[in-house]
């Protein structure tokens, strides 16, 4: 991967800044845990922000009940992403897979597409997750649509969710994300 460049500014957020997890960010994203019980399962999904600003998104996840799924969201957001290529994460995980999801104006019958990617963690080790927008995949309920392309300028939510069909306790720290674009992150 080519160097990272960020620029540093006090009292301000990182060039290409999305989510830093200070208190004032925290209130105008509204995070919010939606679990798998909107379909009758009983996985069970927490965060917090530690005191380092971290964000820790943990619980446990049951297949009862045709579960399977937690997610950590967003509220509804306006965010205008032009001219970036993609996402970074700095996340530290338990090495399982979880799943960026971020949303548009582009519905689906009435309901909102999903453009996601996924990633694997190293248990235990943080590492930065690069996310290229041209590998998000739409779907809505599961449904694939291919035909759906994701909007850079019309970002109205970001999300992680974890549906790795593993029952058990889970966890992923988020230190940060950020967009890149090729005048960010040194590549020519």
């Amino acid at each position: 991967m080519a160097a990272m460049i960020f620029l540093f500014t006090v009292g301000k957020a990182q060039a290409g800044s999305v989510a830093e997890f200070t208190s004032d960010e925290i209130k105008s994203l509204g995070w919010g845990i939606v679990d798998d019980g909107v379909m009758g399962g009983l996985s069970q999904g927490r965060y917090e922000i530690t005191k380092e600003g971290i964000l820790r998104f943990f619980g446990t996840l049951s297949l009862e009940n045709n579960g399977g799924f937690s997610s950590l969201r967003s509220q509804n957001v306006q965010m205008d992403w032009s001219g970036a290529e993609g996402l970074i994460l700095r996340v530290k995980g338990d090495g399982r897979n979880y799943q960026t999801r971020l949303s548009t104006d582009a519905e689906y019958r009435g309901g909102e597409v999903s453009f996601q990617a996924e990633f694997a963690t190293k248990k235990g080790e943080w590492i930065e997750i690069k996310i290229p927008f041209k590998n998000l995949l739409g779907s809505w309920r599961g449904v694939k649509l291919p035909d759906k392309t994701f909007d850079a300028a019309k970002v109205r939510r970001i999300g992680l969710l974890l549906g790795d069909k593993q029952q058990g306790p889970f966890e992923l720290q988020v230190d940060w994300i950020r967009t890149y674009s090729s005048r960010t992150d040194g590549a020519p």
